[in-house]
């Protein structure tokens, strides 16, 4: 039980806790779009749309920074919370404007715009999976408690959601989709979209109604109130029945996803083969796998069959794809792209052994140099000095100490013997005259006794 109320204490905001009227000010102020928060709106779908057009995952994420998408989104879910019908209303009025505004916005671009293929960030923007159902469940909770927070309000928890939950990709991937007349495109990114709305606008009621507890709102009029109550009820019931049926057939559709991989990784194994590419089909319960090398006869293909009953795949169609005659031009084009990010980390490896070789040629041809360099300044000292017997050089670590930190500098290292002491003054200037004849290399002078 003291567990219990410790762990209670620690995850309650306790002081940290702003005033329930000044969270809701805070959210209400965001909720309208008009004059310049349109104008931004506007902006930044410009700016996510080229993002989107130029496969820039940087200028995407600045977009989104730039939005203030967020604010309807998260006012419809407080007024959930609280049973302020008003405010659900205005903020489902102001959603509407800056998505009709925003989808007009990205629908306009990418008509002027000469480049209409569809990159990697556009088309990760149609297929929603049940990750971005839980990213903006999770990312919808931090936020509002970072609303309600007098520490977390001002940080970077706000502009941290609005990335993680991305709103503003799938609305500029709608007007792509309705601007190349590509209804699949548009529906798919459509489909993101309203995900995103529903789930940050339930994290939010969930965050206000059973983390912070807000006041909900009363009525004078008892029966208004009823009436109000029923129709926030059935609004929200309305609004979450499609959501979970959407979470339910993508849980579906992931785990049969993931049981056709397992399958593929533990079963479909052929002697002298490998796998290429493969897809799969959860409407139509069929999954097609490519094979490159030798052919699995019907025996081993019979019994790939018999195991799909192992991996809940009774009722899913095995296609085995052999040889080229009968393959699809996507499954070239899948065995080009293996072979060519095969060639491409060969290249890479290459590249970091030939500077790997350089660097090291260059350290040798340094200590090459260095005990070279005895042979010529022997002879020229001993013409200044004749008492010097030897001159030694080599490349060698110098420690040092400096500020009482101990460091350390690769330097060339001369040490000089000489049968009579030379005087400090001499010294001097022999270790001047050597810094100079050596320039260009830190130089470090020993003189033997």
């Amino acid at each position: 039980m003291e567990i219990f109320d410790r762990l209670k204490k620690m995850l309650s905001l306790g002081e940290d806790k702003a005033m329930e009227s000044e969270t809701i000010a805070s959210i209400v102020s965001g909720v309208d779009f008009s004059g310049a928060k349109l104008w931004i709106l506007v902006l930044a779908i410009f700016v996510a749309s080229l993002g989107l057009n130029t496969n820039s995952t940087a200028v995407i994420i600045g977009a989104m920074l730039i939005s203030p998408l967020m604010g309807p989104i998260i006012g419809m879910g407080l007024g959930v919370g609280i049973n302020d019908f008003m405010l659900l209303k205005r903020a489902f009025k102001n959603y509407l404007v800056a998505t009709l505004f925003s989808v007009a916005t990205a629908t306009l671009y990418f008509l002027i715009t000469p480049f209409n293929e569809a990159q990697s960030e556009l088309l990760a923007r149609t297929s929603p999976t049940i990750y971005d159902v839980l990213i903006a469940l999770c990312g919808g909770l931090a936020g509002i408690i970072a609303l309600g927070s007098l520490s977390q309000r001002s940080g970077n928890v706000i502009p941290g959601v609005a990335i993680a939950t991305a709103l503003m990709p799938p609305l500029c991937t709608v007007g792509f989709g309705l601007a190349t007349a590509n209804w699949l495109y548009a529906l798919g990114a459509l489909y993101l979209y309203l995900i995103n709305t529903i789930f940050i606008s339930v994290a939010t009621f969930v965050g206000v109604t059973l983390i912070m507890r807000f006041h909900k709102k009363e009525f004078v009029d008892k029966q208004r109130e009823k009436r109000v109550k029923r129709t926030i009820m059935g609004i929200a019931i309305i609004t979450i029945i499609p959501s979970v049926f959407i979470t339910l057939g993508m849980v579906k559709e992931a785990m049969f996803n993931n049981r056709c991989k397992r399958f593929c990784t533990n079963v479909v194994k052929v002697e002298g083969a490998h796998i290429i590419s493969h897809t799969f089909d959860y409407k139509n319960r069929s999954m097609r796998v490519v094979l490159l090398g030798e052919e699995a006869d019907s025996a081993a293909i019979n019994m790939m069959e018999e195991r799909m009953a192992d991996y809940g795949l009774e009722e899913t169609t095995l296609e085995i794809v052999q040889g080229t005659s009968n393959m699809k031009a996507e499954d070239l084009s899948g065995r080009l792209h293996l072979e060519e990010k095969q060639t491409l980390a060969l290249q890479n490896q290459v590249m970091e052994y030939e500077k790997t070789i350089r660097q090291q040629r260059a350290e040798l041809d340094a200590y090459a140099g260095a005990e070279s360099h005895a042979k010529v300044l022997l002879p020229e000292l001993r013409t200044l000095y004749p008492t010097i017997e030897s001159v030694s050089t080599g490349r060698g670590m110098v420690c040092f100490k400096t500020d009482s930190v101990l460091a350390d500098s690769t330097a060339l290292i001369v040490s000089i013997r000489s049968k009579k002491r030379l005087p400090a003054a001499e010294q001097s200037k022999v270790e001047a005259w050597l810094r100079q004849r050596l320039s260009g290399s830190h130089v470090y002078i020993n003189w033997c006794d």
